[in-house]
């Protein structure tokens, strides 16, 4: 179907969100649920931030620069989907405006990006802190870390771009509900009448990429990590690599599991329910999750909340 206006091919004015539940009854419960989720989660990590910023101790790299950064982008992420989604519960209405629709998906895809290179910056922190200390200062340098969490921010800005233009040369002409919480690729896919064929190979092409090269840089340095961390003669010397080596490789199966289950599997119009809860992992459970995981395996992280909060009492009980 050819557009009356040249430059814009779309027909639509907007899109209606199905949303999580079609039942109007769940939705009250629906409301109290994920604003009490979005409140956890962003008060959850301004904590981890504050107690970064507050503690002197925690002026390293991987705290200052990476984790202080996943803390913004946690925020950033669940932001971006869950206070549209609260306003749409509470208004009763379900429309969202065609330009709003790719606004939302052009800062999802940036966040969630950048988590994906920011993740890969962490594991190479943590095999330079722990396979090569004594040249950690200077490989990873104030320089050298600016360069990478610019670099991760360039990479994520180009790939939602990139997805958020090829998306708008579909064609849009109805029908216009989009089987879904918040506006994504996949989603959009379905209700577009031009072919979709180069915006799919595009989607998974360039998710590989994104996807497959961090993957396979983290299970490298983590590799090497292991092997140095196995001949740590002394107890403690493990336990405390092994806490925060954990911490990150949670959040990286976290991250990349659903992340891949969403987007390495195109076509699919039956998994609709499937796809909903992936899409709730992602933009809700995992921000909440993060500042717990790394809150509860990290005791530096511990004695600063703990001060912060007023909390007499030391890690050890004393």
């Amino acid at each position: 179907m050819e557009s009356d206006a040249g430059t814009n091919r779309t027909t639509l004015k907007e899109f209606i969100l199905l949303g999580l539940v079609e039942s109007e009854s769940l939705q009250p419960l629906l409301f109290v649920l994920f604003l009490l989720a979005y409140l956890v989660t962003v008060g959850g990590n301004l904590s981890i931030l504050a107690a970064i910023l507050m503690e002197p101790k925690l002026h390293t790299p991987m705290y200052f620069f990476f984790l202080g950064n996943l803390s913004v982008l946690d925020v950033g992420c669940i932001t971006v989907t869950i206070p549209p989604m609260l306003g749409q519960l509470l208004s009763h209405r379900r429309t969202i405006p065609y330009e709003a629709c790719l606004s939302q998906l052009f800062f999802f895809y940036l966040l969630a990006g950048m988590d994906c290179f920011l993740l890969t910056a962490m594991a190479y922190d943590r095999f330079l802190a722990i396979c090569r200390p004594l040249t950690y200062s200077t490989r990873m340098s104030k320089e050298v870390q600016r360069t990478l969490v610019a670099a991760s921010w360039a990479c994520a800005f180009s790939n939602a771009l990139t997805h958020t233009i090829a998306l708008s040369t579909l064609t849009f002409c109805g029908p216009n509900e989009v089987n879904h919480f918040y506006c994504d690729a996949p989603k959009l896919f379905q209700l577009s009448c031009s072919s979709t064929q180069v915006n799919e190979l595009l989607l998974f092409g360039v998710g590989f990429i994104m996807a497959g090269s961090p993957v396979v840089l983290i299970i490298i340095s983590y590799i090497h990590v292991a092997a140095a961390v196995l001949r740590i003669r002394s107890v403690e010397g493990r336990k405390k690599a092994f806490s925060t080596c954990g911490s990150h490789l949670t959040v990286v199966c976290l991250f990349y599991g659903t992340g891949i289950f969403n987007y390495m599997r195109l076509g699919s119009e039956q998994a609709s329910d499937k796809d909903k809860g992936v899409g709730v992992f992602n933009t809700v459970i995992n921000p909440m999750l993060n500042p717990l995981i790394y809150s509860l395996r990290n005791s530096d992280i511990q004695g600063v909340l703990r001060r912060v909060l007023g909390w007499k009492r030391s890690l050890n009980g004393e």
